[in-house]
């Protein structure tokens, strides 16, 4: 029998195409390459450039939720809090929230039963129960007025948001998907049973036409927009844009723990320890109009958190206190709530086709703890649509770095430091709590400060700069310093834009970079 000659395919194919690079869009990357499909995932900007860069930071049950009766939804994000802290002990971690009663609010007894089934239908197993508080002697009572006598200390995690997603970006990469920051999506017709899809380099504006045969719309705050622009469903109306604004003040308290505040609109806010020198105010619920380009706090916003916040501690909040502000717009499904507060923050999948050829499946909502659920959910109608390859594996994988116990992180400073004890050991520790074993990579041969190149500011050197070049997709200043990073917060005008002249300078004389990352 004659074979005849394969042919070479001109078009790139892939199974499975992805439009939006936040933490959605990465985490099914990295399940479904891990399944031995292949992936392309296109992201307008850069990976986390939008919402998912713009949390509260938390992985938590969401514990106001229980009020608005989203038992599945908490304890479907509970259920996630180990996994999660398990896969990434570098940017995860265990943080306690005290909760202060307030007389004129919600009763104890409330407070103790809403905390009670927190601890209790989430699976927990490593992280501590709950614990009532005397205010007047622990030391969280202090930064607090008087009035407040009692509290109650629960169990969430911290994350830091945006690596969490470049992370899922490097994993799906290192395994093999086509990730393509800076690239924009501009077309997508059915033809023969599949996806025709012309994609745009958004920095050069050359244009690819690749195939695929499903289309994953996970385009966040966009989705609707891709709906309309890209499928030319123009009369798309699914999401309701609602905005989470916080401000960032220096330091206000001196312990390690955050606190979650009532307030008399039936809402709640936090203040966190953040990046060691201030504290983390937030989260709003506002309205958003249709402008996505760069959300901003709005003045009212400010001085709501500022005002809630004045309600518990004893020296005032007050808008000159403010030195950073950040907003992010959560496409919540609209499900007809009258109140932002009220919309449901669980993830909602509808589809667009069927299983014979060009599904479209679109994905409307979530939160970043259930993204790694939704990916697995997800696959399921991927594997419906393409067959099964592998089985679902990402519950107990460990994201890039994250490869050392959930209690070894200052063991693996310890490391570090010893090794090069002529540098700056809080430097080493910021370098391990973002790249975990990876910092290794990041520090090379560096033994002293002159071996790791310029000094930017904030403890931000050459070596990190490049590799963050190499390895992670960085372009600008912004993707360092308020993603990669939060060093920017510190910066002034005049540090950004030296930072920027090199990045530029460095990408010049850099042979490998591609659209893509150098990954070795």
């Amino acid at each position: 029998m004659n074979r005849q000659p394969q042919q070479t395919r001109l078009t790139p194919h892939y199974d499975v195409l992805i439009i939006g690079g936040g933490i959605n869009g990465c985490g099914i990357a990295r399940d479904a390459v891990g399944r031995g499909y292949s992936v392309c995932l296109c992201e307008a900007g850069d990976f986390g450039g939008g919402t998912s860069s713009a949390s509260t930071k938390l992985v938590h049950g969401g514990l106001r939720y229980l009020e608005h009766y989203e038992f599945l939804l908490v304890r479907k994000a509970l259920m996630e809090r180990e996994v999660l802290w398990n896969m990434a002990p570098h940017i995860i971690w265990p943080m306690r929230f005290v909760l202060p009663h307030h007389a004129g609010l919600r009763p104890a007894w409330l407070l103790r039963l809403g905390l009670f089934l927190y601890d209790h239908i989430g699976g927990r197993k490593l992280l501590p129960p709950t614990s009532s508080v005397n205010l007047n002697r622990d030391e969280v009572g202090k930064p607090l007025k008087p009035v407040f006598r009692k509290a109650f200390e629960y169990s969430d995690c911290w994350v830091e948001d945006s690596r969490l997603v470049v992370l899922n970006a490097l994993d799906a990469a290192e395994r093999g998907a086509s990730m393509r920051p800076r690239t924009r999506v501009a077309r997508a017709q059915r033809a023969n049973g599949q996806w025709q899809v012309e994609i745009e380099d958004t920095l050069s504006g050359h244009r690819q036409t690749v195939t695929a045969g499903i289309i994953v719309n996970a385009a966040g705050p966009w989705v609707d927009q891709v709906l309309q622009q890209v499928f030319g469903h123009n009369d798309a109306r699914n999401v309701r844009l609602v905005r989470g604004s916080h401000v960032v003040i220096s330091r206000k308290f001196d312990h390690d723990k955050a606190y979650i505040f009532q307030n008399d609109d039936n809402r709640i806010i936090f203040a966190i320890p953040y990046e060691g020198n201030y504290t983390l105010i937030g989260t709003t619920d506002a309205e958003h109009g249709d402008d996505m380009d760069k959300p901003e706090i709005s003045a009212q916003e400010i001085e709501y958190l500022c005002a809630t916040a004045s309600e518990y501690f004893a020296e005032p909040v007050t808008t000159s206190d403010v030195v950073w502000t950040y907003s992010g717009v959560r496409p919540l499904y609209d499900d007809g709530a009258s109140k932002a507060q009220e919309a449901t923050r669980d993830y909602v999948v509808r589809s667009d086709g069927d299983s014979g050829g060009a599904l479209l499946l679109n994905i409307f909502g979530g939160k970043i703890t259930t993204f790694r659920v939704l990916a697995e959910e997800i696959l399921k109608d991927i594997e419906t649509a393409l067959g099964t390859r592998q089985p679902a594996w990402t519950a107990h994988a460990v994201l890039p770095g994250g490869d050392f116990p959930v209690d070894g992180f200052d063991a693996l400073v310890n490391d570090c430091a010893n090794a090069r004890p002529n540098l700056d050991r809080d430097l080493i520790a910021r370098l391990v709590r973002l790249y975990g074993t990876r910092a290794e990579k990041v520090l090379g041969d560096a033994r002293e400060p002159a071996d790791l190149g310029r000094a930017f500011g904030g403890g931000l050197y050459e070596a990190e700069v490049i590799y963050l070049m190499r390895h992670e997709w960085a372009r600008t200043a912004q993707d360092i310093l308020f993603r990669r990073t939060k060093l920017g917060i510190a910066y002034d005008g005049k540090q950004i834009e030296a930072l920027q002249d090199f990045m530029d300078r460095a990408a010049k004389t850099m042979h490998t970079m591609t659209n893509e990352a150098a990954l070795h």
